[in-house]
């Protein structure tokens, strides 16, 4: 269909571009972008960071200077100014600044003026991927992403887990700009025949450090594999890796290493805003401490890391129950994708709230105004502490992180510390200011079993990760007061940890002793806002004298068929096997072999058996039938009786008459009266009501008149 181009006083076409050499003497669209992207180029190699001040000072195109003036970028941070300076020249950079300085914006322009100088289009495919180690934290690149480069023309996808997998096959081909977790990237790149990366220009690493570890080894080097060897990296983190065999694996060529930090006179890993504290706490007590730590901050932003999700999941329930007086959520791994999203940008909104996480929420997310960080649980080293306490104080807003660790996690956490320069103010809490929330707990699990299940969950998920923690000399397995912190959950009975029995017998460590009795003791102080409260007195035993009662036999243990298996395997027990034994229980397996199966006789069998099932229905039916007819008419026989009662005239018995004069009876005197009343006894009323209407009618209507004048005269 051809499309009518009308043209206005100016001669200006509507619709349709210019096109290029045909009237007037203005530049078209993509002449103006080429020359663009010439005087860009001119500007690379004589941009100095040292001497920029804001990002208009920057080489950088029009539509990603209007992208950052829209979200208020103005400044750059060192990290963005290095290492945008360098990835414009198209060098690998290797980027380590601060947590909160901005690095999401190092690697995201760089990404836009790339892709922008080398004219890149839809159709052009994969041009830059970037991964991350958790889904947060893609989500949040991509909405950075959509803002600053909303100029642009390039075409942008979030690939995590978690959402629909059919949709992203669809537009695979259809990305210029890939945002995505390492799992669901190798997925596609197994299962997505559109998925083709062969073009790539640029390679993005955040969290390099985690994305390399152990636990994304095996993913990454699957993902390396299939992208192209010539291209650019860019790897950043506030932690960076600096391994030979980590870069070995990237194939990067002559990286740069920016760290401006690191240029200063003391190396700091994180900004000088923000305050370390640490309290020495029981671990049976860190439960009474969060308590009271949150009724004392009820008006701040909390972020509390906890070890395992089943714990942040426990927690949660339990204080939700508790109504601690601000808004509670939890984020952690085994949630739904769009629960975890829903959370994230619940806790970016409110200005009060308390938000329990695992380490998922410890990389690289940008949450505003976070005024505390609570690392209830020790962390597993310096790193993960650093990236934990970068959650608050970021650009140059102030915040204070605490560390809770037990005795004997104390000094193996500050040497730890010690190596990254990290100097933390050990604090006392008064227990003046310390309320317990064990009496409601308690009272809690008992009522609710989903939440003592929880308890019991959470609890053996803290004990077998103090046992895989690598660091021995800060995880200490063998002080843990296992008894006391089940107590603090809530459970009166400690749960057996039989993988901490195996861990023992394996490191030659001695078991504890067995304590003969067990107290039950909850009696902390309650605060004065509490409604109740509850201190069990300890269990006395019985004497030995006493008689005792029965224990009631336990439960039989179900078993599941691949336990049974391994216990036959390992008791070398014949399985398969069929003894059967006659009357005096002897052996009598051989007298199957002796068995011939008649076909005959048995088809004969089964239909006296179908005759006698037949009968029997019958007899069944019959018996039903019958009880539903004598139903049928006993509820008749009640309605005949019921409408009989209710009309008069058709009653059996007939109507009172007594108050009537016996007609038979000759009424003269007093004396008459008197006579007849002794010699003729009182009859009782219901043989008078008895009389038929029969004796009444043959009375004659003189003997009634004279009746009537009678007692008229008298």
């Amino acid at each position: 269909m051809v499309k009518n181009i009308k043209y206005d006083k100016k001669k200006r076409l509507k619709g349709k571009k210019k096109v290029p050499g045909k009237g007037g003497s203005k530049e078209t669209l993509t002449q103006r972008e080429d020359s663009e992207i010439e005087k860009l180029k001119s500007q690379y190699e004589a941009f100095n960071p040292h001497e920029v001040t804001t990002f208009r000072e920057m080489p950088l195109s029009g539509k990603t200077q209007n992208g950052l003036k829209s979200c208020g970028y103005k400044v750059p941070t060192e990290i963005q100014k290095h290492s945008i300076a360098h990835a414009l020249l198209g060098k690998d950079v290797l980027g380590a600044a601060i947590t909160g300085s901005g690095k999401t914006l190092a690697f995201l322009v760089p990404i836009l003026e790339i892709l922008y100088v080398r004219k890149w289009t839809r159709l052009d495919g994969v041009g830059a991927v970037v991964i991350t180690p958790t889904r947060e934290l893609a989500y949040q690149i991509f909405e950075t992403l959509k803002k600053i480069g909303g100029s642009h023309d390039f075409s942008a996808g979030l690939i995590i887990g978690g959402k629909n997998l059919k949709f992203e096959r669809m537009r695979m081909d259809q990305c210029n700009i890939i945002i995505c977790t390492p799992g669901r990237l190798l997925q596609h790149m197994d299962e997505t025949p559109l998925f083709n990366c062969d073009s790539m220009q640029i390679l993005i690493l955040d969290e390099a450090d985690r994305c390399l570890d152990m636990g994304f080894e095996v993913t990454m080097n699957a993902i390396i594999e299939n992208f192209p060897k010539e291209r650019q990296t860019l790897l950043f983190s506030a932690t960076q890796t600096r391994s030979v065999k980590d870069l070995a694996r990237l194939s990067l060529v002559d990286p740069i290493y920016v760290a401006p930090h690191e240029q200063q006179a003391t190396i700091k890993t994180t900004p000088d805003t923000l305050t370390h504290s640490y309290v020495v706490c029981e671990l049976k007590d860190k439960i009474t401490m969060l308590w009271s730590f949150i009724k004392h901050h009820k008006k701040s932003k909390i972020i509390v890391f906890l070890a395992t999700c089943k714990q942040v999941k426990y927690v949660f329930e339990i204080f939700s129950k508790l109504r601690p007086g601000i808004s509670l959520l939890a984020l952690y791994g085994t949630l739904s994708q769009d629960r975890r999203v829903a959370v994230y940008n619940d806790f970016m909104q409110k200005n009060t709230v308390i938000l329990f996480a695992t380490d998922i929420a410890s990389r690289g997310l940008d949450f505003p105004s976070v005024n505390w960080v609570v690392q209830l649980d020790c962390p597993e080293d310096a790193v993960a502490y650093i990236h934990r306490a970068g959650r608050t104080a970021r650009f140059n807003a102030s915040g204070e992180n605490l560390l809770v660790v037990t005795p004997s996690e104390e000094e193996g956490i500050l040497e730890e510390l010690k190596t990254r320069n990290i100097s933390v103010e050990r604090i006392s809490i008064d227990d003046k200011f310390m309320f317990s929330p064990h009496a409601k707990i308690d009272i809690f699990l008992t009522k609710h079993q989903d939440l003592k299940e929880s308890a019991q969950r959470a609890f053996l998920a803290y004990i077998k990760n103090i046992v895989l923690m690598k660091n021995k000399s800060i995880f200490k397995v063998d002080s843990l007061d296992i008894d006391g912190f089940a107590r603090s959950l809530g459970l009166i009975t400690t749960p057996r940890v039989r993988f901490l029995d195996r861990y023992r017998k394996r490191m030659g460590l001695p078991k504890p002793e067995a304590s003969s009795s067990k107290e039950l003791d909850f009696g902390l102080n309650v605060s004065d806002d509490e409604e109740f409260a509850v201190t069990a007195k300890p269990v006395e035993l019985p004497d030995e004298a006493a008689p005792v009662e029965p224990l009631p036999k336990p439960k039989p243990k179900i078993i599941s068929k691949a336990s049974a298996a391994k216990m036959a395997l390992k008791g070398k027990v014949a399985v398969n096997t069929k003894i059967k034994f006659d009357e005096n229980d002897e052996d009598s397996a051989g007298a199957a072999d002796d068995f011939e199966y008649d076909p005959v006789k048995a088809r004969e069998r089964m239909r006296e058996e179908d005759k006698y099932d037949a009968e029997r229905y019958r007899e069944i039916i019959k018996t039903k039938k019958k009880t539903r007819k004598e139903k049928l008419k006993k509820r008749q026989k009640a309605e005949e009786e019921q409408e009989e009662q209710d009309d008069f005239g058709t009653s059996d018995e007939e109507p009172d008459l007594s108050w009537l004069p016996d007609p038979g009876q000759v009424y003269g005197g007093e004396e008459s009266h008197e006579e007849n009343s002794e010699s003729e006894p009182e009859e009782p009323v219901r043989k008078k009501q008895k009389k038929s209407k029969k004796s009444v009618e043959e009375v004659s209507l003189t003997e009634a008149e004279s009746m009537a004048l009678q007692l008229i005269g008298d």
